[in-house]
């Protein structure tokens, strides 16, 4: 649920909103996403405009290959803000290539290694399949719930204190939860007025799976269909406000996480700044553009 505010360090001016997972821990409902975002320079950059801005949630992977100056650019930076490793909160991601029970618990442990932390706020299955396995494999499900076993141990162990899966459909969390004994704490999920994944936010919603979504802005490409949508820049032009935080506050309206991705400082300033609301019609009129566009890769084909 949206609970209280997630603070720590020096006041930006920017109070922002958390959700307690089900487990009870408290995660940031806005964080930084770093897909794409490569260099040393860049990432510092972008992490301290992110923490000035009040971003208290950075979001990584292992396939991102970034952790190491993400780590090196948040050791440095924190401090100089006021605050301490337990102010913020990190996610990372096993890679299609460390599924199964060894390859994910080394996973952790090299993904700690990268950032120089002693544990992760969350670690998340990056993706049903497994590198080099046709979607039809029937070992794809075989190694990712050994995956999940392994994350389970994990979890208990301390090293995380949040579990999760990304790119998850409906048949893959039955699956999973026919076998585990530690419901996923999060799915990170494309989600998006032009991808409405009605069912998939219903069945995570029952069973108390946090619901956390990327792609928020739609492609990464210069001119984003979902930014140019006549309908989402009509609402923006009413509330004076960008079509990039009408976007991402039609979601956290609805207690959806978002993970905006900007290496732009205004923009990463901007996309924090979700303290509005849009109306009931706006709201409606957002969630009914009769769109079915996929911006990013689609899990469905895996079995």
């Amino acid at each position: 649920m949206v609970a209280s505010l997630f603070s720590g360090g020096v006041t930006t001016g920017i109070m922002q909103q958390a959700i307690t997972l089900s487990n009870g821990v408290s995660m940031p409902l806005v964080g930084l996403g770093t897909y794409k975002t490569r260099g040393r320079e860049i990432i510092f950059s972008a992490v301290k405009a992110a923490l000035q801005a009040g971003y208290r949630l950075f979001d990584t992977a292992a396939v991102y290959r970034n952790e190491t100056e993400l780590g090196e650019a948040l050791r440095i930076l924190l401090p100089k803000f006021g605050l301490k490793r337990e102010d913020v909160f990190i996610t990372s991601k096993l890679s299609p290539g460390g599924q199964g029970q060894e390859g994910c618990q080394r996973a952790l442990s090299l993904s700690l290694s990268n950032l120089k932390l002693d544990y992760l706020d969350l670690f998340l299955i990056h993706w049903p399949g497994v590198q080099n396995l046709q979607p039809k494999d029937l070992r794809n499900r075989e190694l990712r719930n050994q995956s999940w076993a392994a994350l389970e141990e994990i979890y208990k162990s301390g090293k995380v204190r949040a579990i999760g899966v990304s790119n998850y459909t409906v048949t893959h969390l039955e699956d999973l939860l026919k076998h585990a004994t530690v419901v996923p704490h999060v799915n990170q999920v494309e989600y998006h007025p032009h991808y409405l994944q009605k069912e998939l936010k219903c069945f995570c919603d029952n069973q108390g799976i946090f619901f956390q979504a990327y792609s928020s802005l739609g492609t990464t490409v210069k001119d984003s269909p979902l930014l140019k949508d006549e309908r989402v820049i009509s609402v923006a032009e009413k509330l004076s406000r960008t079509p990039a935080q009408v976007l991402l506050r039609w979601a956290t309206q609805q207690g959806v996480g978002v993970l905006p991705k900007s290496t732009n400082e205004d923009h990463i300033k901007e996309d924090i700044q979700l303290s509005f609301d849009l109306s009931t019609e706006d709201v409606d009129s957002l969630s009914n553009l009769n769109i079915c566009q996929k911006y990013a890769w689609n899990p469905c084909d895996v079995i």
